[in-house]
């Protein structure tokens, strides 16, 4: 599953999720107003940074919104 770290306001995480949402790929949302989910996204990302894509089937992780977005493209078409 695909676990999405986000903050509501930032317009790069808006970006990833309006393409999720466009290409109809399930995730899991966690914003990090919620300062446990902070705590999460350094525990597996290492950096408190937004958005963050962690796959936790392949365990891969990604920042950047157009390197996330180029990823779900990647594993869209799988």
């Amino acid at each position: 599953m695909l676990d999405l770290y986000v903050l509501e306001t930032c317009p790069y995480s808006r970006k990833v999720m309006d393409f999720l949402r466009d290409n109809k790929i399930h995730y899991h949302k966690f914003d990090t107003q919620n300062p446990d989910n902070v705590l999460r996204l350094l525990t597996i990302g290492g950096k408190d940074q937004v958005p963050f894509l962690y796959n936790n089937l392949t365990n891969e992780k990604i920042y950047e919104s157009e390197d996330i977005i180029n990823y779900l493209k990647t594993v869209k078409k799988g």
